[in-house]
């Protein structure tokens, strides 16, 4: 029986940085940044205490809206150090998601960096608040977002009224003693909840997933000790952190493995590259695309990735051809494939590393120790024998805890026994090997990017000239799915794609943004009035397939 250690993330920082203090914790070449495990510790501490100056307290709800910068390992530590709850942000989002997840979530404090492609993340940020130029630092009075009391800004700007930047946070942590520090550590208990990430469910707007100490530490010892980590890998994140792939699978494995976090800011083929070469990375974490983008990077030929053995490939399914030729020319030959969902913290089952290419590509893997899944139908809930497709469930310590405020939709999720209802269609062979072969739910995934067609469909119904609109996912080699909308207008209104797009820009992610449209009378309906969107999508698949 596997043991589930129950320790919070504060305690884990500690006993890593006890065991391995000069080991390289952190290493951020984008700054040439370099940490050991001591002085990671030392800094997360730093932080810790700089939140409680402002005001942070056990339980709030912080919003992290950055990049894979160093700072948000801080503050995934020292958050977790002082019983707050990092909220997850997705860089993509615009202003309206943005101001829905701080609503949703109750924040009380919203950390943010300055820009990240065409987004100003400060420029946002006073869209949702406008008070932000007027407002005393901590002391925002927001109509729309009553709970937000602190903005705290990383980067160089000179004026930031309204703003605490990150060193004057650290500045204000000098007044916190350490028997403060101590105090409020004793407070917390594992089971607390530590971060809450927003995913697209199966209905609506998405909702804010509470996942423990408990839950996440567990998932991530589990995944790093099947790939086999140990304090001498040094793991490439190329993957974001506000996702669980990059802040339990990446960085929090690394922590409790006393393994180096290799970081850089996004994804971007020659960075990963030469971070790797540079770094001698010996682990590797991506989605199929990423690895695909490595692969045919015309400079690949010329950088040294010899040092690579292991990694995880998760968010879409494995074409046979990359798996061979990560395990070969990538020098992964123990490379792995990992399936879960946010729910449960997020990985369920995983190839292992002496599996066979075939179970690679062909399957998402066995359970992890401590996990339980079945197969069931999905109509009548009765456990289905293997070989037999029906509905996958999980039972185990990494359920979450619910989703945030929304009591019915966490019962829809985790029935009366604990079983979490993934929507996912798959079966289970002799040897325990899950496959999945489709989506219950309407959720579509591209690139590895969960995506809601409703919240999508819901926006677009805000354009004065639409009066219907279905959004779904055609067939895509490179991304998986990508997004179509069939629309029907208003009597007598017109209006083209480009127009379409350009209302959707700097509102929405641009990953949810159509990349197809179609203009239509009617859409094919049951007898009953309900729309048939797999027909739909047959009607088109084939013209967009690509």
């Amino acid at each position: 029986m596997t043991t589930f250690r129950g320790i919070s993330i504060g305690d884990l920082a500690r006993e890593t940085a006890a065991l391995v203090p000069d080991n390289d914790a952190l290493v951020y070449p984008a700054a040439g940044l370099r940490l050991t495990y001591r002085e990671l510790l030392k800094k997360t501490e730093e932080v810790a205490k700089g939140f409680m100056a402002i005001g942070v307290k056990k339980g709030d709800h912080v919003s992290v809206w950055t990049t894979n910068l160093p700072e948000w390992i801080f503050l995934q530590l020292g958050l977790g150090m002082i019983g707050a709850v990092l909220v997850t942000v997705n860089t993509n989002y615009k202003s309206s998601e943005l101001e829905y997840i701080l609503n949703q979530s109750d924040s009380t404090t919203l950390v943010i960096m300055d820009q990240y492609r065409d987004t100003s993340f400060y420029l946002t940020a006073k869209e949702v608040l406008p008070e932000l130029d007027t407002s005393v630092k901590g002391n925002l009075s927001s109509e729309t977002l009553p709970f937000l009391k602190n903005v705290v800004y990383i980067g160089d700007r000179e004026e930031t009224p309204g703003m605490f930047s990150f060193d004057e946070v650290l500045e204000q942590g000098k007044t916190v003693t350490d028997a403060e520090l101590t105090e409020r550590e004793r407070s917390i208990h594992f089971h607390d909840v530590v971060n809450m990430q927003y995913t697209s469910g199966t209905t609506g707007f998405p909702k804010g997933v509470m996942l423990t100490h408990y839950n996440i530490i567990n998932n991530a010892q589990m995944v790093g000790d099947v790939m086999g980590m140990t304090s001498d890998d040094r793991l490439l994140i190329q993957v974001p952190l506000f996702h669980c792939f990059g802040c339990v699978m990446s960085s929090l494995n690394c922590v409790a493995h006393g393994s180096t976090m290799v970081l850089v800011e996004y994804f971007d083929p020659l960075k990963a590259l030469t971070s790797i070469e540079q770094e001698r990375c010996t682990a590797i974490n991506g989605v199929p695309t990423m690895f695909i983008a490595l692969l045919s990077h015309k400079e690949f030929p010329r950088f040294d990735v010899s040092s690579l053995r292991t990694g995880i490939m998760a968010g879409a399914p494995c074409p046979v051809e990359t798996m061979n030729q990560v395990r070969e020319i990538m020098h992964c030959p123990e490379i792995v494939i990992a399936f879960g969902q946010t729910e449960c913290s997020p990985v369920m089952t995983m190839t292992r590393r002496d599996d066979p290419v075939e179970l690679r590509v062909s399957t998402v893997g066995k359970l992890l120790p401590g996990i339980e899944g079945r197969i069931i139908d999905p109509e009548t809930g009765t456990e289905l024998p293997d070989d037999v497709q029906g509905e996958i469930v999980t039972r185990s310590p990494c359920i979450m805890k619910g989703y945030y405020k929304m009591p019915d939709d966490t019962k829809k999720a985790i029935d009366a026994d604990g079983w979490l209802h993934t929507g996912d269609l798959g079966s289970r062979d002799a040897n325990g090997y899950f496959k999945v072969t489709g989506r219950i739910k309407e959720m579509i995934i591209r690139g590895g990017e969960n995506i809601y067609p409703r919240e999508i469909e819901e926006f677009l119904l805000k354009n004065p000239k639409v009066r219907e609109v279905f959004v779904v996912g055609v067939p895509d080699r490179k991304y998986g799915e990508q997004l179509l909308a069939v629309v029907i207008l208003k009597q007598d209104m017109e209006a083209s794609a480009d127009e379409l797009v350009e209302f959707c820009t700097g509102k929405i992610a641009r990953h949810k943004i159509p990349k197809y449209w179609e203009f239509v009378d009617h859409v094919p309906m049951t007898a009953s009035g309900k729309v048939q969107k797999y027909k739909i999508v047959e009607e088109y698949a084939l013209a967009y397939a690509s």
